[in-house]
């Protein structure tokens, strides 16, 4: 210790590298650790016992997908129907339908809402049966009540409106019971979506607004796909109701044998995936950038012990004139080396640490969590480290013949 302490400037230089590399490490992984524990949450309230069955993969540009795929007939209103018969692990199947914005810059295109002098354009509108909300639990209301059976057989024209247009068309006032224009039809709003802003870009509640399904069909007539919401109940194995589910659409699409699906089904683990191929991307740009600080760190604490040794040559005789052995004298380095990396590692997990929990404060919607686990495994490098490039050092100090060394210089 009072060795490192005598030439401070040259320890501190030497851990640098470590520091570098412990930091990215403990960084990265807190801010990825808080983002798992938030995607799983909103994986969960889309729905993780949900499958979307679709006449086209879900949320795929029609545009990139074959002549053949999108020919593909349209389900029908009745398609839920039979699925709530035919198939025991259903819980809840229910139609909906998307009238999505075709070109943003033209006005004509977009979807729009008014209330008095307020307006919002460019929300995505939805036809919707009663169950969507026991479906799709993201889907839940605020404020007011849902669409019922009999607004959805009376073809009612009302509304249930994201939270964020609900902010917008009515800052000032509550807006259950308020009559809007949509798309120059006037709705009476019955309620108010919990707030959800969306998540990896897709589009969030907030950005939606609902109305009965058979109101839709009766005004947008020319939107003619369908998608069907399907809720497994939770006794049932979510591998072997996908594979009955298949199998039920292809009875229903008359679909022959050998012929493949024309219908597409989607689960909410399509968000898993996509999160696992971004922070996979992370963690090995992450591994690649610690690895090199940990690298030098390593080089250079490699380094200050051989030249340790060389400037202690003397002393390292005369501790073995006096009965020292190898393993004290390999002993005594290699501690130094572990010190001076744990030293590196401990700056590197509070560099860490400060990291993570100011991009938490400064983006909330990050929610950077530091784990006892990856503190463990930022101390466990560092130690490592110290005992890798400090061994050959510390082998070569042990291995001085005690009479050299005595005669040295």
């Amino acid at each position: 210790m009072d060795t490192l302490r005598a030439r401070k400037a040259r320890s501190a230089l030497t851990v640098l590298g470590i520091v570098i590399g412990v930091t990215s490490v403990i960084s990265v992984a807190a801010i990825i650790d808080g983002l798992n524990g938030f995607v799983k949450a909103r994986i969960a309230s889309v729905g993780s016992r949900l499958f979307i069955v679709t006449r086209m993969p879900f949320g795929s540009n029609p545009f990139h997908l074959s002549q053949k795929v999108r020919m593909r007939r349209f389900l029908q209103f009745e398609d839920a129907a039979f699925l709530r018969e035919a198939f025991p692990a259903v819980a809840y199947a229910t139609v909906f339908a998307d009238k999505i914005n075709i070109g943003l810059g033209n006005s004509s295109s977009q979807n729009d809402i008014r209330y008095g002098k307020e307006q919002v354009q460019g929300f995505f509108l939805r036809g919707v049966e009663p169950d969507l909300i026991k479906t799709i639990p993201q889907f839940a209301i605020a404020r007011g009540r849902s669409i019922t059976t009999e607004d959805l057989e009376h073809s009612r024209a009302v509304t249930i409106l994201g939270a964020g247009i609900a902010d917008n068309l009515f800052p000032q006032v509550d807006p259950i019971g308020k009559s809007v224009h949509l798309n120059g039809r006037p709705y009476d709003v019955i309620g108010v979506f919990e707030r959800d802003g969306g998540l990896f870009g897709l589009p969030g509640v907030d950005q939606f607004v609902c109305i009965p399904f058979s109101n839709f069909h009766k005004n947008y007539p020319e939107v003619r796909d369908v998608l069907i919401a399907v809720s497994i109940r939770d006794e049932y194995d979510l591998n072997v109701a996908r594979n009955d589910l298949e199998q039920a659409m292809r009875r229903r699409r008359r679909v022959p044998r050998n012929a493949d699906d024309d219908f597409d089904i989607g689960d909410a683990n399509f968000l898993a995936g996509l999160w696992d191929q971004i922070t996979g991307a992370l963690i090995l740009l992450t591994g690649v950038i610690s690895s090199i600080g940990l690298l030098v760190g390593g080089i250079g604490v490699m380094n200050i012990m051989l030249i340790s040794v060389t400037e202690r040559t003397q002393e390292i005789g005369l501790r073995k004139a006096v009965g020292a052995t190898k393993f004290h004298i390999r002993a005594q380095f290699l501690f130094e080396a572990v010190v001076l990396s744990v030293s590196g590692g401990l700056l590197g997990i509070l560099c860490g640490a400060i990291v993570a929990y100011t991009v938490r404060a400064l983006i909330p919607s990050v929610p950077a969590t530091l784990s006892v686990f990856w503190i463990s495994t930022g101390v466990v490098i560092s130690v490592g480290v110290g005992l890798f490039f400090g061994y050959y050092p510390a082998t070569r100090a042990a291995n001085l013949d005690p009479i050299v060394a005595l005669r040295y210089e």
